[in-house]
């Protein structure tokens, strides 16, 4: 007998993807709490580890050796990921605000979003330097300014621990490149002063040994375009700013509500806020207990007390408290590739120190690249002939991944008597139908979309857009939608919050789009599905599959790709970078192209067969054949290498039986990968595709012009 998936009762809200909450997931993901919803929210889908940024920023370390990829890991945890940068905590309304999107309400959240190095007193900083905290813009202004060519002028601000790290790492890496380097180090007062004497003086030795200019005891009056200006009057000339002098928190915890201690979010023993249904950990949060300084060991080892405690406050178990060691071990990097190592006093150095670290780091990264990947469930012994089959290798995907193969909707949809009504003209061939009422001419469609995401909001956006591709694609304006939503199990709260969030989405796409919602149905079943039903004003005869004409220009307005895309996220093989860029294409609206494309022939949006099996639609309605140039067809980032993996959507074996006579191989197979809200594919002149084109690239459609049609029948690629 099949167990029913168990209702979600409770939310609990991560604001922010640090160290602990990273830890956290990995956890929950082994252990979940049955009945809550797990959401993460941050600005990103990768989170970086700030412990080996000295690494990277010496050349140690690729860029992608950092980085933590909170979409696999929300994957692996069963919890949804929202990408935006919070910029606020409504206690009252229990509700944690995101620009762009609806409020994420919650009853139990944490904060773990790290520091900044931002100096917004500094005057000039903000428009010439580059804070080193958030990481990842820091590491993308590093890595441009490194590959140039030339003298480098490089100073950070700051004479910590964390400053000198930085300097030693840039000396390093510019004198690796062979660059002429100038490189200073500046601090109002004693460069290292918090640390003992005996691991400062080898410290400062190395920077000396690397070429580091020491600035110390002197007051900063400004950051300028040629160098930071001293209050003395001296210019130390750099056209690389960043700044490491200390830790600052975000603004917005000084307007939450909760308690602060110099702007950082105060916590008890057990990590809980003055709201007790708010936890903080990591660098943001003040232990008022046991004060401690920013050090990212004391973020790594609140994790698992953070993870029982939350557990706690739903009810499972009691709450502990965190209790920090006294000190810690200090690991750091002197730019090549040696450490010194201090504790207690005691300090030990070089090439030995810098193997040690680099296991450190190597072993906390390596937690999150070998997480256990999404299989079928088991089949009981006995079961029925054809099971195995249908079950197929791999789960299910979502969005147009799941969608029923063409060869089975035609045997269903050919018995079928035709159109008796006058003011009924079917399409043959397109999702629609043309409707005729007192002299105005409508088109009509649906379409729903099995959850790809479990962000609701996302998921309506890219549902909303999905379904209004069939009247863009027409080149009808749409003019009034009805939705239909079927939840999974949730309580009565929890569906309230999704209903409102995906009510809020809707209404934004289809008022950007000219339409009204009007109506609709819910329904709770075993997963998030979201469709739409569409109607579109028509000024003129709508375009359909069936008017292009040999010689016709292809043009294709969004690269391919989101299947395969979606297909390796579901797996844990697709890169959470490649999958946040593939919800981007799939919540780019196409009413602006479909303007631009309104006196196409012919034209279709591709989605669930593919751009063959869509292609093969416009031929066979058209009695035309087409070329492909497979050279030019774009494609989202990371799903060639996913498709060259042999990374599969559902459908894909059906929509390759659509055509058989095109390759499925390299990046071929992704003709036939199912496109969910994908772009236009229209049919024009050969004389207005230019001009057509460099309309679309303007409006910022990545628009390509990718094949022709042509007298002689089938489809086939360029030679």
């Amino acid at each position: 007998m099949n167990t029913p998936p168990l209702p979600r009762t409770r939310d609990l809200v991560l604001i922010g993807g640090g160290h602990t909450h990273a830890l956290v997931l990995r956890k929950w993901g082994m252990m979940p709490l049955a009945g809550v919803r797990v959401t993460v929210i941050n600005p990103g889908p990768i989170a970086p580890y700030s412990g080996m940024l000295p690494g990277f920023v010496a050349g140690h370390y690729a860029r992608g050796d950092l980085d933590i990829d909170l979409v696999q890991l929300a994957r692996f945890a069963g919890a949804r990921v929202i990408l935006g940068e919070v910029q606020g905590i409504d206690l009252h309304r229990r509700e944690v605000l995101v620009p762009g999107r609806p409020p994420v309400a919650f009853d139990i959240a944490s904060v773990n979003v790290g520091i900044t190095s931002t100096m917004p007193n500094l005057p000039g900083f903000a428009e010439h330097g580059v804070p080193a905290k958030p990481l990842g813009p820091f590491a993308a202004r590093w890595a441009e300014y490194l590959a140039g060519e030339g003298p480098a002028q490089v100073a950070v601000i700051g004479g910590g621990v964390a400053g000198a790290e930085l300097v030693m790492a840039m000396a390093h890496a510019l004198r690796a490149r062979n660059r002429m380097a100038e490189v200073a180090l500046i601090d109002n007062l004693r460069v290292l002063g918090a640390m003992g004497d005996k691991a400062a003086a080898r410290v400062r030795q190395a920077m000396k040994s690397l070429g580091v200019t020491l600035v110390e005891g002197t007051e900063i009056a400004q950051v300028r375009a040629e160098g930071v200006e001293l209050a003395d009057g001296r210019m130390i000339p750099a056209r690389f700013v960043t700044g490491a002098a200390g830790a600052r928190p975000y603004p917005w915890m000084a307007d939450s509500g909760l308690a602060t201690y110099d702007g950082f979010i105060a916590v008890d023993a057990c990590l809980q806020t003055s709201d007790p249904a708010i936890f903080a950990a990591g660098d943001c949060a003040h232990l008022l207990d046991s004060p401690r300084p920013k050090a990212g060991v004391y973020a790594v080892r609140e994790a698992p007390v953070l993870h029982d405690n939350l557990r706690a406050a739903f009810g499972a178990g009691n709450l502990r408290p965190y209790r920090p060691q006294r000190d810690y071990l200090k690991l750091i990097s002197l730019g090549g590739k040696a450490a010194l190592a201090e504790k207690w006093g005691m300090v030990f150095s070089g090439p030995l120190m810098w193997r040690w670290k680099d296991r450190i780091d190597q072993t906390f990264i390596e937690r999150f690249r070998d997480l256990p990947r999404m299989g079928q469930p088991a089949l009981p012994e006995l079961h029925a002939q054809g099971l195995v089959e249908a079950l197929g290798e791999k789960p299910l995907c979502g969005g147009c991944g799941a969608k029923v193969g063409r060869a089975a909707l035609r045997a269903a949809l050919a018995p079928l008597p035709g159109a008796t009504r006058s003011d009924v003209t079917p399409l043959p061939g397109d999702d629609a139908a043309l409707l005729t009422t007192g002299g105005v001419r409508q088109v009509m469609t649906s379409d729903h979309l099995r959850g790809l995401t479990e962000d609701p909001v996302l998921m309506t956006r890219i549902a909303a857009h999905h379904a209004l591709g069939d009247i863009w694609a027409m080149g009808a304006e749409p003019q009034a939608a009805t939705a239909t939503v079927i939840l999974p199990r949730l309580s009565p709260e929890l569906q309230q919050r999704s209903l409102t969030e995906i009510m809020a989405a809707a209404t934004e796409v289809m008022r950007d789009a000219g339409a009204e919602i009007v109506g609709g149905h819910s329904s709770v079943g075993d997963e998030l599905t979201i469709g739409f039903t569409l109607t579109g004003l028509c000024q003129r005869d709508p375009i359909t599959l069936a008017g292009g004409r040999p010689g016709d220009v292809l043009i294709l307005t969004k690269p391919l790709g989101s299947g395969v895309l979606m297909a390796g996220e579901m797996a844990g093989q697709a890169a959470g970078a490649d999958v946040a860029a593939a919800y981007g294409w799939m919540t780019q609206g196409q009413g602006q192209a479909a303007q631009i494309l309104h006196g196409a022939h012919a034209m279709t949006d591709v989605t669930g067969f593919g751009l063959a099996g869509h292609l093969h639609g416009i031929c066979e309605m058209s009695g035309t054949g087409a070329e492909i140039d497979l050279e030019a067809v774009p494609v989202m980032q990371g799903a060639l290498e996913l498709s060259q993996a042999g990374v599969r959507s559902s459908i894909f074996a059906e929509n390759r039986m659509l055509v058989p006579e095109l390759p499925a191989t390299s990046k071929a197979a992704l003709l036939f990968d199912p496109q969910t809200a994908g772009g236009l594919l229209a049919a024009v002149t050969p004389e207005e595709a230019t001009p057509l084109l460099e309309q679309l690239q303007a409006a910022g459609y990545p628009a390509a012009i990718i094949g022709k049609l042509s007298e002689a029948p089938g489809l086939r690629l360029k030679s």
